[in-house]
């Protein structure tokens, strides 16, 4: 999945940067978290949710590791030291994942590289919101999903689309007003190609998953899309220019130059709040079918050294304080069933909150999806720009 960062945060660097050789500590037991993430995550989690941990449990201690790299290289580089080491009877250096993908290395699983995350091993789990289970070995504790972001003082909200066909409507009847980024330059614009593809195949995201790919699936299926896109080419911002991000499109609608665009909901409700983007921009989900999203499940290697302070990490993050901060701090969705959430949070947050979360693979799918946008949506555009 594209991340994205906020457009006042800096461009964090890609080098990995691994964690010193685990010293003794009279004090406290380190927990070593390894991440990924942006650097609005990375800092939330120095400051917000460590000195909370702590000082909730004064015995352990976090060590946040930035481990960035090309297509989160960083955290799978490390979870395939933590299989080496499982294999090897080694200690992985590493006891906490902030974001990975259990499924990664693909045989890590079957191997019993993580711990099953059910009520058993972390009291909380039952505060989690089903929708946001993927699978049993990651704890979705913060969630976010593309979402339509519009300038009210432009947009009266009798006008605001209901479904894709009124999206449509409301495009082509406001040429220039409307801008989607490129598929492959961040997640805004891949997942409104996402959406396009759904729509274009009976709003069915199931026929799209990791296990039913093939070639002749996608070139029977994808095709049907870019007509779709086509057509409304005519009506998009400078009669079809497309953004290089998340953060240009993001930019285009606070300078003024559109009305509409797909956003990431946290980084659009990090706008807001911040005052990088106006206080009239409102946010929307499309009621017949939403825009793609996604939830960052925190794992935990099975022969971590420090298991059981790393399970209790697990624990903490679905406490009330932590999910309120996830919404309020972070711009994102809780990862508990928000009807566990304080009620007034809710309703605060009523126009984004998903009834359903539908998904589409990386991979083999997102590669051929991007192909065939360049070659029949936006054929004169230079990828490589």
């Amino acid at each position: 999945m594209h991340r994205r960062q906020i457009l006042s945060a800096g461009v964090a660097a890609g080098a990995i940067a691994l964690a010193p050789r685990r010293q003794a500590y009279a004090a406290a037991t380190r927990i070593d978290v390894y991440t990924a993430s942006d650097a609005n995550v990375s800092d939330w989690w120095t400051n917000t949710l460590k000195p909370a941990f702590e000082a909730a449990h004064p015995d352990l201690e976090i060590n946040v590791v930035i481990s960035r790299g090309a297509g989160s290289g960083g955290v799978v580089a490390i979870a395939d030291r933590a299989l080496a080491a499982l294999k090897a009877g080694a200690d992985p250096q590493v006891d906490f994942f902030e974001q990975h993908d259990p499924r990664l290395p693909k045989d890590g699983i079957e191997a019993g590289l993580w711990i099953r995350l059910d009520a058993g091993a972390v009291p909380g789990y039952g505060r989690v919101n089903p929708l946001a289970v993927e699978t049993p070995y990651g704890l979705p504790y913060r969630g976010s999903q593309v979402v339509l972001a519009y300038d009210s003082d432009k947009v009266a909200e009798a006008e605001v689309p209901k479904d894709w066909p009124g999206l449509v409507a409301w495009i082509k009847a406001h040429p220039g007003q409307f801008i989607y980024g490129r598929p492959d330059k961040g997640g805004s614009g891949r997942n409104f190609v996402v959406r396009a593809i759904h729509e274009a195949n009976g709003r069915d995201p199931a026929q799209f998953m990791v296990a039913n790919y093939s070639k002749q699936a996608a070139e029977e299926r994808l095709p049907k899309a870019w007509p779709l896109l086509n057509d409304l080419a005519p009506s998009l911002y400078e009669k079809g220019a497309y953004a290089a991000g998340n953060t240009p499109t993001l930019q285009l609608l606070a300078s003024g130059a559109v009305s509409m665009i797909p956003a990431w909901s946290d980084q659009a409700l990090q706008g807001i709040a911040q005052g990088v983007l106006p206080p009239s921009i409102k946010l929307f989900q499309l009621q017949d079918l939403a825009l793609c999203g996604s939830f960052a499940d925190a794992v935990v290697p099975s022969n971590a050294a420090h298991k059981d302070a790393a399970l209790a990490l697990a624990d903490f993050l679905l406490t009330d304080a932590i999910q309120v901060s996830v919404v309020k701090d972070l711009g994102g969705f809780p990862g508990v069933d928000w009807a566990k959430l304080p009620a007034e949070l809710k309703d605060q947050f009523a126009a984004v909150i998903p009834k359903s979360i539908p998904t589409y693979p990386g991979g083999d799918w997102e590669a051929a999806m991007n192909d065939g946008w360049y070659r029949n949506v936006a054929p004169n555009i230079d990828r490589a720009k």
